[in-house]
């Protein structure tokens, strides 16, 4: 078995190729990794501190390194694992950046970006619209197939995930007819005479992976707004927290967010001095 085939039939596509770049780059810095022992890896941790300084970004690594010790355990190539007992200490935040959200006009405004290539038109309109209103997260996206859209009931249904549960959600009317000239158009079109039964298609007329979801919006939105940074993940919080504010149930949006644990979409609260901060932050840092 590859690690590539152990990482698929562990955990989705996007941590699957994460995990892969995390452990390609640690064995080009450390060609020994193969063979290393807890003092290495320990050694190696302290030299990625020197170099990074997000908890982040450094529980990833060692995320990575230790299920790539878990490959080589479980492959009969070692029988001991260096780096198993191994923990950071690091406070990793889990607050959400107020001051990086949208209000529901400025993700409405993201709706309205030209597109050079006529055939990616509706795909991306349809791939923005389930950001902007139904607030997915790109794993959810990448493995929606087109039996999952009900265009005569006016809904789509959402398979779970690791991080969330399934769901059936309600189509914003601009959104059914851009989806109805995607699926009978341009997906077609896309597809170049290929099957697939994954919604979105991609390059070389394949389905679009999260990853490139991602990719798109961050190239896509560079400098839409002065500032600020657009990402799916700001997308969907700011969704998530616009629901809020505006009065919804807690309960409701964990529904609708599809948050395994109503503590996940507590976080999203806002009082309003939480608010006015955010706002003071963003428009008015102090120096």
């Amino acid at each position: 078995m590859t690690i590539r085939h152990y990482l698929e039939t562990r955990y989705t596509a996007a941590t699957t190729e994460c995990y892969l770049r995390e452990i390609a780059a640690f064995m080009g810095n450390y060609p020994a990794a193969a063979t290393a022992t807890f003092t290495d890896v320990t050694g190696y941790i302290r030299q990625l501190r020197q170099r990074y300084t997000n908890p982040q970004t450094l529980n990833r690594i060692v995320s990575a390194i230790k299920v790539y010790y878990d490959y080589l355990c479980y492959s009969g190539q070692r029988q001991d694992h260096p780096a198993k007992s191994i923990r950071l200490h690091d406070q990793r935040s889990r607050d959400i950046q107020l001051q990086e959200l949208f209000t529901p006009q400025e993700l409405e405004g993201l709706l309205g970006k030209t597109e050079r290539y006529k055939a990616l038109y509706s795909r991306n309109k349809v791939l923005m619209g389930l950001l902007v209103y139904q607030g997915l997260r790109v794993q959810e996206i990448a493995q929606i197939y087109v039996t999952d859209v009900d265009l005569d009931n006016g809904n789509i249904y959402i398979k779970s995930t690791p991080n969330t549960n399934s769901r059936t959600l309600t189509l914003k009317a601009p959104q059914i007819m851009v989806l109805h000239t995607y699926l009978h158009q341009d997906r077609p079109e896309l597809l170049q005479g290929k099957e697939s039964a994954t919604l979105l298609i991609g390059k070389g007329s394949q389905p679009m992976p999260a990853e490139d979801v991602s990719k798109y919006v961050i190239r896509s939105f560079r400098n839409y707004y002065p500032g600020r940074v657009v990402t799916t993940q700001t997308i969907r919080q700011s969704v998530i927290a616009n629901l809020l504010t505006q009065g919804h149930d807690i309960s409701v949006v964990q529904q609708f967010a599809g948050h395994k644990y109503p503590s996940s979409t507590e976080r999203y609260k806002q009082n309003e001095v939480e608010v006015l901060r955010a706002a003071i932050d963003q428009y008015h840092p102090m120096k």
